[in-house]
């Protein structure tokens, strides 16, 4: 599909966002404040033909009226961009798969910019539909020479704005794009801060940013410098045209061919043809940022979602899983995650899988977890494909602990208690207690209603570990995902740590992606990832490797 096109069907698919309701509103309002320009046209070339003071309250009654008309629809457009923009958030919100910083600026900055098409385009199309019409209708009844210049220099002003709005779209995309990856980025940069001058990379991250920052700058000053040249031609066009047509009247005027009124009417009408053209590419150029915008929202909302699974609920004892030549490409990956990799988890046991970083690790706890859908293979939990199950009722019995787990801004213990939401107080402080983790939350100033800030701001990274190791440990599922919890941890909370593990994993079947002895202490067997697939014949070498630590 060409870039043209998918701008055209972004702009089909917002305008079915609206309801018909409110576009029979616009149109008719659009209707309405047309009718009143004739009206107000005619009113004032009679006016002035005819010295008549008498027509000036009607004047003015039916420009009162034209602008009463034009800020209701206002109001009505505005309204319906609110409506708009709520669903499109709520939908990115409930299932947007995308990264946080890219989020949070598609969510805000990217979805305000949807603003000037609703407000502003959509009320001018529909205008630019109806007015012109009714124009030249009014035309034709004062002089059909004039209607006739004008009928045939209409079409020019579309075309050249069509030809220039082409570039723009194009320009204003490539702006979008650096403004999307300007935020996401800065938006990392921020939640990293601690992190970077802890090593001394602030000064390197200053300096990317800058970088993105003035991309971002070039990018919008070339779509400026296309708006700019857009108002030109089409000022240019419009005046011309008029000109065409104000040339021949006035010479009819001084030769007497014509009634000063008549003459009068299609000098002040015949710019109102152009006019809502002319306006409609500047209300294009002004929405274009946010067609863009709309754009990425519905890529994300079209990508596919994680899988839903079947209905098989399988039973409530301790699982055998096993992965039989599984395979994951992500999209647009030169080669697999994971290829052709077989592993079998017995009920109960703990395996532990290493590997160097980008060799499959996390996507096969992701896999497992049926968060990703393999494109060839099968995993099975006692006996049954994971794509028969019923996943919500699956995850449900899944622990998982991630690399960086997420806290709310919310107090200790409703942090914990999202492994079950419905635990008490005793229950949450006996996972405290499991995890290694009651020493130092009793050392909080509230101690367990102490509330944490967004992101787990106000305890450390051992410290976020050993509460996410608490949470998985009340959810109280068999089956236990842990994501190399000890990363970036020291030795001393890491201790803390594989402590709250071993009695998080006792009982249960686990997959841990780990690479410290410590952690891999915890582990019956090791197994390798390389490259997406398993090393063979380092199985039991990496089991003796992880004991022996």
């Amino acid at each position: 599909m060409s870039r043209g096109a998918g701008v055209k069907g972004v702009e089909r698919r917002l305008l079915g966002l609206l309801p018909r309701r409110v576009l029979v509103a616009l149109g008719v309002l659009a209707a309405g404040q047309g009718v009143l320009l004739v009206v107000a046209a005619g009113l004032l070339a009679r006016a002035v033909a005819g010295l008549d003071a008498g027509l000036l309250p009607w004047l003015v009654a039916a420009v009162a009226g034209r602008g009463l008309l034009a800020w209701v629809s206002s109001l009505v457009a505005g309204r319906a961009a609110a409506g708009v923009k709520r669903e499109l958030r709520e939908a990115l919100l409930r299932g947007g798969a995308v990264d946080a910083g890219s989020r949070v600026t598609l969510l805000t900055r990217g979805l305000d910019a949807v603003d000037p098409f609703f407000a502003g385009y959509v009320p001018q199309l529909l205008a630019a539909c109806v007015v012109p019409p009714l124009v030249v209708a009014r035309l034709v009844a004062a002089d059909w020479a004039s209607a006739v210049v004008v009928l045939v220099t209409l079409p020019l002003v579309p075309v050249f704005g069509a030809l220039v709005g082409m570039r723009t779209a194009a320009l204003t995309g490539r702006q979008w794009a650096s403004l999307h990856r300007l935020g996401g980025h800065l938006r990392d940069v921020v939640a990293g801060l601690s992190t970077l001058r802890a090593f001394g990379r602030t000064g390197h991250q200053s300096g990317v940013v800058r970088e993105l920052a003035r991309e971002h700058r070039r990018a919008t000053t070339g779509a400026l410098r296309v708006a700019f040249l857009s108002s030109l031609v089409l000022e240019l066009v419009c005046a011309l045209s008029v000109a065409l047509v104000a040339v021949p009247v006035g010479l009819r005027l001084l030769e007497g061919g014509m009634g000063l009124s008549a003459g009068l009417l299609v000098l002040v009408l015949t710019p109102e043809a152009y006019l809502p053209l002319r306006a409609l590419g500047t209300r294009f150029h002004a929405s274009a940022e946010g067609v863009a915008a709309a754009r990425e929202a519905f890529a994300v909302l079209d990508a596919p979602s994680a899988p839903s699974g079947g209905r098989v609920v399988v039973g409530e004892g301790v699982p055998e899983i096993v992965l039989d030549r599984v395979t994951v490409r992500y999209p647009g990956a030169e080669r697999a995650a994971l290829e052709e990799v077989s592993l079998r988890v017995a009920a109960g046991e703990r395996v532990a899988v290493t590997g160097p970083s980008g060799a499959g690790k996390s996507t096969l706890l992701l896999v497992v977890a049926g968060l990703v859908r393999p494109v060839s293979g099968r995993v099975l939990v006692d006996g049954v494909d994971l794509v028969e199950l019923d996943l919500v009722a699956w995850r449900r019995r899944l622990g998982w602990v991630p690399q960086r787990p997420h806290l709310f801004a919310a107090s200790v213990a409703d942090n914990i208690r999202l492994g079950d939401p419905g635990a008490g107080l005793e229950r949450v402080v006996e996972a405290a207690r499991a995890a290694v983790a009651e020493e130092f939350v009793a050392g909080l100033s509230r101690g367990y209603a102490t509330v944490l800030g967004e992101g787990g701001a106000g305890v450390s990274a051992g410290q976020r570990q050993r509460l996410a190791v608490a949470r998985a440990y009340l959810a109280g599922g068999p089956v236990m995902l842990l994501d190399e919890p000890t990363a970036r941890l020291d030795v001393r909370s890491e201790r803390a740590l594989v402590e709250g593990a071993a009695r998080l994993l006792a009982g249960r079947t686990a997959v841990v992606v780990a690479h410290r002895p410590a952690l891999l202490s915890l582990a019956d067997r090791v197994v390798r990832l390389e490259g997406g697939r398993v090393r063979a014949g380092l199985v039991e070498e990496c089991a003796g490797e992880g004991r022996a630590a």
